[in-house]
């Protein structure tokens, strides 16, 4: 048995424990191979680092390759995006039901490189989802592309993310925090300072923000030792998601496809963490093969 099959039937096992239904999108023919099925193949993919699709259809055992095609796989796979959020969420809160602290930040996904931004048709389609030029500090370099905004716990599971423009500013992500969150207490870096939404977050939700100040502020204090050094637990995240699965390397063509890519593989980190939280590891052990 290869890795690739071993790896869907454990992910498919799993996935039985959480959600009953097989299917999930209204269709009058039901296909030979069920919407969790295909959920399943396509977690088992990333958990292996196989994030081609043409790869993945030459080691597809064909027990699998029978049921479905790479195009109507693809399709498929973009209609289940939604479902594969919400499994996300599930997973999330089976590891880590509530936590009282939670860390924020962002990280920049180029889609091409800055000489092919003018003549680039990818993720073109809505004018509302289209990439464009953003500078990242940390490199120090300016991209085309988008920004991947996250909250995780201080474990490291992502309880919420989001894509935006690569030139809308961080800060701009609170506003939706605002609606996912509540009574706990949020570690960001010197991006989020701002005292209106420090102010309207702690009003609104009771969310305490908690940011390093700058040193030429009038009422500074240096930042707490133990907060700075659990906020190094999502940039390890965002290390984890571009050595092993590789979210900065894009082969999508439309947003839509982009989005779900990106939504593939942080599933299928959350659900390595479920596994690995299951049988007793380090959930943050995520080199080892799902089988």
């Amino acid at each position: 048995m290869s890795n690739l099959q071993a790896s869907y039937t454990k992910i498919l096992s799993l996935l039985h424990e959480i959600e009953p239904e097989d299917y999930f999108l209204n269709q009058i023919r039901l296909p030979r191979m069920t919407d969790k099925e295909l959920i399943a193949l396509n977690l088992a993919a990333e958990s292996l680092g196989i994030d081609s699709e043409r790869y993945l259809f030459k080691r597809i055992p064909t027990v699998l390759a029978n049921k479905i095609e790479r195009s109507v796989y693809n399709r498929r796979k973009r209609r289940l995006a939604h479902k594969m959020g919400q499994l996300q969420q599930k997973i999330a809160a089976l590891i880590i039901p509530s936590e009282s602290y939670h860390l924020i930040d962002s990280m920049p996904l180029e889609v091409c490189k800055l000489s092919r931004s003018r003549r680039t048709k990818i993720c073109q389609e809505v004018p509302d989802s289209t990439p464009d030029y953003g500078y990242c500090a940390a490199q120090k370099a300016h991209y085309f592309g988008y920004k991947m905004h996250a909250v995780c716990t201080l474990q490291g599971v992502v309880k919420a993310f989001d894509l935006t423009p690569a030139s809308t500013h961080d800060i701009h992500y609170l506003n939706d925090v605002q609606h996912q969150f509540e009574h706990c207490i949020l570690v960001g870096d010197k991006g989020y300072l701002s005292h209106h939404y420090q102010h309207d977050l702690f009003e609104t939700r009771h969310i305490e923000l908690q940011t390093p100040k700058r040193r030429n502020q009038k009422d500074f204090t240096a930042f707490s030792p133990l907060l700075r050094k659990a906020r190094k637990r999502i940039e390890t995240l965002f290390s984890q998601l571009c050595d092993q699965f590789m979210v900065r390397r894009n082969y999508a063509k439309s947003f839509h496809g982009y989005a779900s890519r990106i939504l593939s593989k942080i599933t299928a980190l959350t659900l390595i963490q479920w596994l690995n939280k299951k049988e007793g590891r380090n959930i943050n052990n995520l080199k080892g093969v799902i089988s």
